[in-house]
């Protein structure tokens, strides 16, 4: 699924129904091998797995994929819907990089709210995503998730 990814840790694990008011929230915990991720998603810029040239053109180190952080992003929903339905859409503005240290591991909150119900479809729901790392800095905005019944 992801690289070195560890467990997604399902903090409050509550389902929404239709009209209520419900919401899950997910701490994601991940290990990133950024060599294993550039390979997965064919983005060889070394700027993803090399801290020196990161660093070289002005970054604090090296960046997670963008494609990665969406991905951690939407997985404690779909871990949560599980078979029940499945993802229609997902959009996301990446508003800050996500630094991954050398010789660490990187932090990555997700709290996932009821937005809406029955929109854009009857029996949708809209989930708005709040991602964060463990300083406080939102690393998507404008994060929003349509799931659909199967």
């Amino acid at each position: 699924m992801f690289p070195r990814a560890s467990a997604v840790n399902l903090r409050t694990f509550r389902t929404f129904g239709v009209a209520a008011d419900d919401s899950v929230v997910a701490l994601v915990v991940v290990f990133v091998d950024a060599d294993v991720d550039a390979g997965a998603s064919g983005d060889f810029n070394p700027i993803h797995y090399r801290d020196d040239v990161a660093m070289s053109v002005g970054l604090e180190g090296v960046l997670a994929h963008g494609m990665l952080t969406m991905g951690l992003a939407v997985a404690p929903v779909t871990v949560w819907l599980g078979d029940r339905g499945f993802v229609s859409s997902f959009q996301v503005r990446f508003t800050k990089p996500v630094y991954v240290p050398a010789e660490s591991s990187v932090i990555v909150a997700v709290s996932v709210s009821l937005a809406k119900v029955d929109e854009p479809a009857a029996g949708s729901a809209t989930l708005a995503l709040s991602v964060t790392t463990r300083d406080g800095t939102t690393v998507l905005g404008k994060a929003f998730v349509v799931v659909s019944p199967r």
